[in-house]
């Protein structure tokens, strides 16, 4: 088996190594490739995934390459974790929309725009090349924003697939509140991606036990606590929603925040300078604890679990991905890109039946679908006008006069991105 890591010059990628290392028996892989264009950096982070490979006894090949053509050949599986402009590009969708008193954030509002208009036309080729490479490659998406992108995929017809780490971090988390073990915590997860609400926690698979509400109320200070929200607040809906819900829910108070505060993008750049120096470290042969910090936790045990479902190995039966509504949430398109449980196999990955969605759940679900269409739309075809519209109908705008600013700084910070300025 082979797997293609595209973005495996990412400080991140330690983690998903030691992923692969550890669970060689649900996904055996034979070669790892990593593809990155920043060759010195690569080269960092291949030494310490071979070194990784060595100390746990895992017997595959690694191999560093900028040549993305030769990297993706024979894959039967190609991850995208790649993050084009960098965390520069990063830093600016992280402060300009706060100059008009909107969240500055990657993946949502104005900057969550940015990064899809960057990011979208190179998914796309990269996905064509890997189609032209071989045809029956899955494509697992965990770059942001992945509902976007993984929207983008399989309109252009590619077996792709989303993958976010939100779902299995609650998991864990559950798991440890109820004494349990993660694979006994299934958890009702439905929304978008960035945008979801857990509406139940069951004990032994879909139809088991609904241990939501003993969860809030024995741990409820605790979990609000995670999200940073108040307690009050997750009584009164009764679910316990992303930490991304923050942004909607208490938008002004984390303006505010991120007004008087380092950027994340900026923590995030200092903490890669600091893992890149311990990657260069020859004796260096396991992930490093900081690396925790770096955000993605749990990200290589989803990856291997999908991987391994989709190529026919031992994956877990259950999986929360990002694919097609396909009527899964009547109130939303066929074609919009939700974020629910799912079965997945060598055939792909099947929704699960969702319960009705409480209005003040589907209402904010809608709205950001409609964002998403246009935004997509605007990733694909440019001009001012859809880039416009797409920041008027995110509810985190929603205001002509501050899309039409926003409009101006997302073109001005992202000229060199956008082939139709």
């Amino acid at each position: 088996m082979k797997l293609t890591v595209v973005g495996g010059g990412s400080t991140y990628t330690p983690e998903l190594v030691d992923g692969f290392a550890r669970l060689r028996d649900t996904l055996p892989i034979e070669e790892l490739v990593l593809v990155d264009p920043a060759e010195e950096r690569l080269e960092l982070v291949g030494g310490l995934a071979r070194r990784i490979f060595a100390r746990q006894g895992h017997g595959g090949r690694i191999v560093t390459t900028a040549d993305l053509d030769r990297g993706v050949e024979g894959a039967d599986a190609v991850l995208l974790q790649l993050r084009v402009g960098g965390q520069a590009a990063r830093e600016q969708d992280e402060t300009w929309p706060l100059e008009c008193g909107c969240v500055g954030q990657e993946t949502t509002g104005a900057g969550g725009l940015a990064k899809a208009l960057r990011t979208v036309p190179v998914v796309l080729d990269i996905a064509e090349r890997v189609r032209r490479a071989n045809p029956g490659a899955w494509i697992i998406d965990f770059t942001n924003p992945v509902g976007i992108v993984t929207r983008a995929l399989l309109r252009a017809g590619h077996r792709a697939v989303g993958l976010c780490n939100v779902a299995i971090g609650l998991q864990r988390k559950f798991a440890g509140h109820l004494g349990v073990a993660p694979a006994d915590v299934h958890l009702n997860h439905v929304g978008l991606n960035h945008l979801t609400w857990e509406t139940g926690v069951r004990l032994g698979g879909p139809s088991g036990e609904d241990v939501l509400p003993k969860l809030l109320t024995g741990h409820g200070d605790t979990i609000a606590a995670d999200l940073r929200l108040p307690r009050p607040l997750l009584d009164r809906l009764g679910v316990v929603p992303s930490y991304y819900l923050r942004y909607y829910y208490a938008h002004d108070e984390v303006v505010r925040e991120l007004r008087t505060k380092p950027s994340r993008a900026a923590e995030v750049a200092a903490m890669e300078r600091r893992l890149l120096d311990m990657y260069a470290d020859p004796a260096l042969d396991e992930k490093p604890a900081l690396l925790a910090k770096r955000g993605g936790a749990y990200y290589s045990e989803a990856a291997v679990d999908l991987a391994a479902g989709l190529l026919g190995g031992s994956g877990s039966p259950y999986q929360v991905v990002n694919t097609y509504n396909a009527g899964t949430l009547p109130f939303l398109p066929d074609d919009a890109v939700i974020e629910v449980q799912a079965t997945v196999g060598p055939t792909g990955v099947t929704p699960l039946p969702v319960p009705a969605v409480d209005p003040l759940f589907a209402g904010l679900m809608a709205n950001v679908t409609a964002y998403e269409d246009l935004a997509l739309d605007a990733a694909l075809r440019g001009g001012r006008d859809r880039v416009f519209r797409a920041l008027l109908a995110h509810p985190l705008i929603g205001q002509y006069a501050y899309a039409d600013t926003l409009t101006d700084q997302l073109i001005a910070h992202n000229r060199e991105h956008l082939t139709w300025v």
